[in-house]
């Protein structure tokens, strides 16, 4: 019996961007490197402020018509609005797909399925491990009728998903964090393949470079977990009475809830090292840094 699941994205939208200067036009705005990116492949990226802030977090899909953003459904229209206002007097294609176009995802048992024909799905727009994480599984864009009906697996739905990025450990844009509110290192994209330092300058870039260099970002999203539920995303998680970070998007797990978290991680180092508790709402939680992650809780020692 297969175990693969699978899920309709719902709350995703799919950005087409194409015409004859496409990569050029994508490579001096996003966070990440397009180019090079043949058919099939993916990257996750963002679009910043000038001050450096994640203004917009997608992933982006190399098909053969342009590029594919795969973005979150509630801010499309106005990263379309955005895209359309720098695109100036580029040669540059921008179409928001219909509805019946969309994302779905596919995780546990995808071992063994690395491109759309291990599927059978030719047809496809873009199939894809995600650019993220391997452990998310995969990411097909297509007719979300025919791609569904094509599964052998376990239909699920969002909420499903989310239970899966979140045990991951890997946050996204509005579950977690408001848009124009934090810097890529605090949602940890540059661990995610989602942020280049190479590549020339793009919107934001200095400040983010600026951030890579001095390893100046104390601030990170972490897996926390937690005996009881856990409440509504912004809830302040406390240490001593006072507050070391937010919360991102959570869900329970029977009797118990995992979660996402942004923490200033020298302050829960030092609540650590001096014994105190965090806590979220009426609940305690346990905070873990992600198994793919490069950083660590540092020295306590450091925390103002």
């Amino acid at each position: 019996m297969s175990t693969l699941s699978y899920a309709h994205l719902s709350d995703r939208s799919l950005i087409r961007v194409g015409g004859a200067e496409a990569q050029h036009f994508l490579q001096n705005l996003v966070t990440a490197d397009i180019d090079g990116m043949t058919e099939g492949s993916a990257r996750a990226g963002a679009l910043l402020t000038p001050q450096g802030k994640i203004l917009f977090d997608f992933l982006i899909y190399r098909v053969e018509t342009g590029y594919l953003l795969d973005a979150p459904s509630a801010t499309a229209a106005d990263l379309l609005k955005r895209l359309t206002f720098y695109r100036l007097r580029a040669k540059v294609e921008l179409e928001l797909l219909p509805e019946d176009i969309g994302v779905i995802a596919v995780w546990d048992d995808t071992s063994e399925a690395g491109n759309a024909s291990n599927f059978g799905l030719e047809a496809t727009l873009a199939c894809v491990t995600d650019p993220r994480l391997p452990a998310l599984g995969m990411r097909i864009s297509g007719s979300v009728a025919d791609v569904s009906a094509m599964l052998d697996g376990s239909p699920a739905d969002v909420a499903a998903y989310d239970l899966h990025r979140i045990s991951k450990g890997v946050p996204e844009g509005l579950k977690d964090y408001d848009y124009s509110d934090i810097f890529p290192h605090d949602a940890d994209l540059d661990q995610l393949g989602g942020v280049s330092f190479s590549k020339g300058c793009y919107v934001g870039q200095e400040v983010v470079s600026r951030m890579q260099h001095r390893g100046s970002a104390r601030k990170r999203f972490v897996q926390i977990e937690s005996g009881a539920m856990l409440p509504e995303k912004g809830a302040d998680i406390m240490a001593g009475g006072k507050s070391v970070g937010a919360l991102g998007s959570s869900a329970g797990t029977g009797d118990s809830a995992v979660g996402l978290a942004l923490l200033r991680l020298d302050k829960v180092a030092q609540a650590k090292d001096n014994g105190i508790p965090l806590q979220c709402g009426d609940a305690e939680i346990l905070v873990k840094v992600p198994d793919w992650a490069s950083f660590s809780l540092p020295e306590p020692s450091t925390a103002d």
